[in-house]
């Protein structure tokens, strides 16, 4: 963090316990994650010296030398982590840690009641899906805290530079993987660009992730409406989903320039699919690795969205998969009779075939009987 955004931290009041009954109310959190120096700490600064009457809490895993935070908030010693939380005047919170976040959380935990969202920043370069599954659906965190959305920071100046950058052995470089991930990607120091390059880099993140929210700052000073309660993850997306998923096939192609690799496909199915043979499907898709395109490779999925119709069930039913995780919910929404059908969206970075993973979930859709095989196309590639 910038140093000198605190001043006479000995004098920071004590926080005013919440009035309310919070007991049982879950704390959204959001995955912070860029590059390094796409403005990541810039935007954390600004949230918690900014005042936006909300107790944020901001776990911060990597810190640089120098930074005025790091002998108040977290000391090393003889391999053993101490931490110290740090309250603000604004009412917000701020602990740095140098593991992986989940010893943070648990303590942050003790604290509720004294603020109402965490933001969890990782470092440049992690890869965001895995900090996200430590607690997406993880039992014990899961009635505390529930996953809003992943947002990336993007240099405008050097984020083609970033998104194109190779790798040994057909590796997806980070800041790829990032913009895969993420439900909203901010693309900070536009001032820095000319606007064909600024529409340049925002046509490559959208040729990656055809879904993704794209919002331009400078500085990154960006409304907090716009990162916080994003609801990626729970009930509420259903509707995000379906208001971008009309929008993907305007999404441009790749650029010559830009690593092929990870593209988005979708497709519609109509009808209902029985719920144990579309867990079959995503589990042969993203754990058995069975489907696979014309060469033989298995498909690699990154981010998996959909809206699906199960048989048996009223309402629309969201389905999330980041990696080897998945998990379905249904949403407030019911289907009208005439209207049920299957979208589903995947962000791949490797091997990706339409044509076959459409065929095997129209296969799924239509097979009757709580069996699994990769039998006979339901269509000719």
């Amino acid at each position: 963090m910038d140093d000198g955004f605190l001043e006479d931290d000995d004098d920071c009041p004590e926080l005013i316990p919440i009035e309310t009954d919070v007991q049982g109310a879950q704390i959204p959190v959001t995955i912070i994650t860029g590059y390094l120096g796409a403005g990541k700490t810039t935007l954390l600064n600004y949230i918690l010296t900014e005042q936006h009457n909300k107790r944020i809490a901001v776990i911060l895993n990597e810190f640089g030398e120098g930074s005025a935070l790091e002998k108040s908030l977290s000391i090393s010693q003889a391999g053993e982590l101490y931490e110290e939380w740090l309250e603000l005047r604004n009412g917000c919170l701020c602990c740095s840690v140098k593991d992986n976040g989940l010893k943070a959380i648990e303590n942050l935990m003790q604290k509720k009641g004294k603020f109402d969202y965490i933001l969890l920043e990782t470092t440049g370069l992690a890869d965001p899906g895995a900090v996200a599954s430590m607690f997406w659906v993880d039992a014990e965190l899961g009635s505390d805290i529930y996953l809003d959305g992943i947002v990336t920071v993007t240099d405008a100046k050097y984020g083609m530079q970033h998104l194109i950058e190779e790798k040994p052995e057909g590796l997806i470089n980070e800041a790829a993987r990032q913009v895969a991930l993420a439900d909203l990607v901010i693309v900070n120091k536009t001032d820095l660009v000319q606007p064909d390059e600024l529409q340049e880099l925002k046509n490559a993140v959208r040729s990656i992730n055809g879904l993704v929210k794209i919002i331009e700052t400078q500085r990154s000073r960006v409304n907090l409406t716009d990162v916080l309660d994003l609801h990626a993850f729970d009930h509420l997306a259903g509707n995000i989903f379906i208001n971008r998923q009309k929008n993907i096939d305007c999404v441009p192609q790749n650029s010559a320039n830009l690593n092929e690799s990870i593209v988005t496909v979708t497709f519609e199915v109509p009808g209902s699919i029985m719920e144990e043979n579309l867990n079959l499907f995503i589990q042969n898709l993203l754990w058995e690795k069975n489907v696979k395109d014309k060469t033989g490779n298995p498909m690699e999925i990154i981010r998996l969205k959909g809206l699906v119709s199960i048989k048996e069930k009223p309402q629309q039913v969201i389905i999330q998969g980041v990696h080897e995780l998945y998990d379905l919910e249904e949403t407030p929404v019911k289907w009208r009779s005439e209207e049920r059908m299957n979208r589903l969206v995947f962000i791949a970075g490797r091997n990706l075939d339409k044509c076959i993973l459409e065929q095997q979930f129209l296969a799924a859709v239509m097979k009757k009987e709580n069996k699994w095989t990769l039998g006979n196309p339901a269509r000719v590639c």
